[in-house]
């Protein structure tokens, strides 16, 4: 049985508070916008005539949500929890603490990707998440940072059962553990995601935090968006491997810089934390913190996804014009492809204008 990890979890940086390019003409009144350059990255706020991707939902299957965080007030529906022990089936509702009423500290991590995909916009607290009128279904599948293989795959199906048009996998494998896949050793987690599939959930999975060629498992061998990570100059993200699966759908979003180099706390993504967890480090508050990692650029993507489901778009053309509209920062090119940055960046405003089927 095989243990699944939350990739960078428990590397992910602290908050910074860094009036960043591009936000000068934001639209919403979260007091955190100015730090949000993931938003300013995917385009989401000139998506937003649009869509805000209101009567969507997005499952994150995770390590469970703060259910009530301020910032996600709204913004949630019913989870479930399948870190269960020998019961079978869900244990209770999503939240980070768990069964055992404890939140670990890398547990953290599935309220920070649902703050990135969801949080509330023009509430006067906080951040703003790329799809703000997307609801959230916390589905807890990993504690202290990590589980299993078949606990993932029931949230999966739970999730695509339940009416979740995304799935967010901001987990993996380590790198060499897609051979298990392949050889067809082990198939519960491609199994899943294709069950979801067959429902009509799209799911976007994490490429890894460990440099090497390939998406990890479960974005490399399955049928959903792999998604490696940029940072703040839309430069790939040392850490993340790169966008390469079996059906070249990779694509890349900001994950921040893990300031290698010596950056401050500007240089990540921004998002909510269960409340009081956060370092206050740039003055943010003790709800909001900065992660680095292809966790924290797989929820941009989702949240586009989601904006693009609340066009009344099926699941096919939700993922057709995430794939063709994406564009490379260097080239300019979109419908292309690099081994660095999969099919190009993520961009909602190009997406929501791409043809309806």
């Amino acid at each position: 049985m095989k243990t699944w990890t939350a990739p960078f979890a428990a590397a992910a940086c602290a908050v910074g508070l860094v009036v960043t390019a591009g936000s000068a003409g934001a639209a919403t009144d979260d007091p955190l916008r100015d730090k949000l350059y993931g938003l300013d990255q995917v385009h989401a706020e000139q998506a937003w005539s649009s869509s805000r991707g209101a009567g969507t939902v997005v499952a994150v299957v995770d390590t469970g949500v703060d259910l009530d965080h301020p910032d996600l007030q709204g913004r949630l529906v019913p989870g479930a929890d399948f870190v269960c022990g020998e019961q079978k089936g869900s244990c209770g509702d999503g939240s980070w603490k768990g069964q055992d009423g404890e939140g670990q500290e890398p547990d953290v991590h599935g309220t920070h990707v649902a703050g990135t995909i969801a949080a509330t916009a023009d509430n006067g607290i906080g951040v703003a998440g790329v799809a703000p009128d997307a609801k959230v279904m916390p589905i807890k599948v990993l504690e202290d940072g990590s589980g299993t293989n078949e606990d993932i795959a029931e949230g999966i199906r739970y999730a695509a059962d339940n009416g979740a048009d995304v799935i967010n996998l901001s987990l993996g494998g380590l790198p060499g553990t897609q051979i298990f896949s392949i050889l067809g050793l082990d198939t519960t987690m491609k199994d899943a995601i294709q069950y979801a599939r067959d429902k009509g959930t799209l799911t976007v999975a994490a490429a890894g935090n460990t440099s090497t060629l390939l998406c990890n498992d479960p974005a490399f061998s399955s049928d959903s968006i792999c998604v490696g990570a940029t940072d703040k100059n839309e430069m790939k993200s040392y850490f993340s491997e790169l966008p390469v699966t079996f059906r070249g759908k990779g694509v890349a979003a900001p994950g921040g810089s893990g300031r290698l180099l010596g950056g401050d706390c500007s240089e990540d993504i921004l998002s909510t934390v269960p409340r009081g967890t956060g370092t206050d480090e740039c003055g943010e508050g003790k709800d909001y913190a900065a992660f680095a990692g292809t966790s924290m650029a797989t929820p941009h993507v989702a949240g586009v996804a989601a904006i693009l489901f609340g066009q009344g778009r099926s699941m096919a053309n939700v993922e057709q014009a995430i794939l063709s509209t994406s564009r490379h920062p260097l080239l300019g090119a979109r419908g292309g492809y690099s081994a660095l940055y999969g099919r190009g960046i993520v961009d909602a405003e190009a997406a929501v204008a791409y043809a309806r089927d």
